[in-house]
């Protein structure tokens, strides 16, 4: 952002820009709250225009879902990541920012504008962009003790003759099953043992909403990083497998011939129970580890403060 320039005119100059980043505090979902804050934030700095961009998802008074509001009189304008939708944020982050330093630099109205998203897709929209900045991607590698536990069961698993007999005995469907029941396993298990539930701050009905979408967020958050996980753990199985083991050695343990292919149903089979071994270790990690894990940078610290809030 920092060659945008001033609107074109006579006394076009260069722009000065300034960055700084830290973490909304509560409440700053509210767009009015978000403006006045920013405005605080202006005159501290004596900042001439100010605009936030946030990962928070910003809600107008009805409770619709906005894109961005900006206030020419308070030179203040705010922006929602999540509300681009998650793809190509970048390019569409900066085409915003701009228009919201011209619309303040040189204000068709004086008035307070505030662009809201479509209804339909509006709230998936911001749902995919709140999971997308969560980078659920990253869950695997920052779970640690998980990831450990998991390897070191699936290495232990696949040599296991009695392994072999029940990966043999199962059918397609019942491996599915197993997959579905395992990353279900322990999508539960870290939602619980980080505690990472949103609870409604009051019984209104816009906070409801909030807290379903900050947990529908969460649970996608966990459930995708957890298939990539099972992904992962299935291929270094079978790569294991497919070094350490002789299909036809396990084909006289188990007393049926048995080929490479069985390898693959023996990787998924030991991928499901090494995922849910991985969830045992999650309770080792401290809650601060799994919050960071399974959050944005944000998400964590809006996080830590509702529960030192709530403690």
């Amino acid at each position: 952002m920092t060659d945008l320039v001033a609107p074109d005119g006579e006394d076009r100059i260069a722009w000065h820009v300034e960055l700084l980043s830290e973490p909304f505090t509560l409440g700053s979902e509210e767009v009015d709250v978000a403006l006045a804050r920013l405005q605080a934030h202006a005159a501290l700095h004596e900042w001439d225009l100010v605009v936030g961009v946030t990962e928070l998802p910003l809600r107008d008074d009805n409770g619709s879902y906005l894109l961005a509001a900006l206030d020419p009189q308070r030179h203040a304008a705010v922006l929602s990541l999540p509300a681009l939708g998650g793809f190509r944020v970048r390019s569409r982050a900066r085409r915003a920012v701009r228009g919201l330093v011209n619309g303040m630099a040189a204000p068709a109205s004086p008035d307070e504008q505030r662009v809201p998203m479509p209804g339909l897709i509006a709230g998936w929209r911001v749902l995919v962009g709140m999971v997308l900045a969560n980078r659920p991607w990253l869950l695997a590698t920052g779970l640690k003790a998980a990831l450990v536990a998991a390897l070191a069961t699936g290495a232990v698993a696949t040599v296991d003759s009695t392994v072999w007999m029940l990966a043999a005995s199962l059918s397609g469907w019942r491996l599915g099953v197993a997959t579905v029941v395992s990353i279900a396993i322990v999508v539960a298990w870290i939602v619980i043992d980080g505690e990472l539930w949103d609870r409604p701050e009051d019984s209104s009905r816009q906070a409801r909403e909030r807290s379903r979408l900050y947990n529908a967020s969460t649970l996608l958050t966990l459930a995708i990083g957890v298939v990539i996980g099972y992904a992962v753990l299935f291929v270094v199985n079978l790569a294991w497998a497919l070094f350490v083991l002789d299909p036809a050695l396990m084909g006289d343990s188990v007393g049926t011939p048995l080929g490479y292919g069985d390898l693959i149903v023996l990787a998924w089979f030991v991928a499901s129970a090494a995922t849910i071994g991985g969830a045992l270790g999650t309770g080792l990690e401290s809650d601060e580890a799994i919050r960071a894990a399974a959050y944005s940078k944000r998400e964590e610290e809006r996080r830590a403060r509702l529960a030192s809030e709530r403690a």
